[in-house]
């Protein structure tokens, strides 16, 4: 198993921030402009259960990924699951953390590539330096929505 972490403050409550992410749209607000990623659907309410499908576009090559929320706790944290795609195993973890009048967003990834250990220690290193980039990104559009 590989983990990644990236983390920021942004100077808004806890609560503007969970709230941001509980918009129809902020899935789509969140992909950055380079990569090739389509949200084909959404369905559920923000929670438990909310499950979002992707179109991952490699080349010529497409690739459909199903990720489930499996556990939420409101203004702390929610959790999502590949159910399928492109990994062996992905876990996301978004941690909210009130810090002053300031929140702490932290996401937490935990996956393994298809092939094992030895594809993971091979490959691990190019998907982390591709969500290093996307989470920059991601926390930038985070910042400008909710400060």
């Amino acid at each position: 198993m590989l983990d990644f972490k990236h983390s920021s403050i942004i100077n808004a409550p806890v609560e503007v921030v969970w709230n941001f992410h509980q918009r129809p749209d902020f899935v789509k607000l969140l992909i950055p402009p380079w990569q090739s990623i389509q949200v084909i659907r959404r369905e559920g309410i923000f929670g438990i259960g909310t499950m979002t499908e992707y179109r991952l576009f490699l080349g010529a090559l497409s690739i459909t990924w199903v990720a489930r929320h499996t556990k939420c706790e409101e203004y702390r944290f929610f959790t999502e699951e590949q159910i399928s795609g492109p990994f062996e195993f992905w876990q996301h973890r978004h941690k909210f953390e009130q810090e002053n009048n300031q929140t702490r967003l932290t996401d937490e990834i935990i996956f393994s590539l298809p092939g094992g250990d030895t594809v993971d220690f091979m490959s691990g290193w190019l998907i982390k330096s591709q969500l290093e980039g996307m989470f920059r990104y991601r926390h930038q559009v985070t910042k400008q929505e909710c400060e």
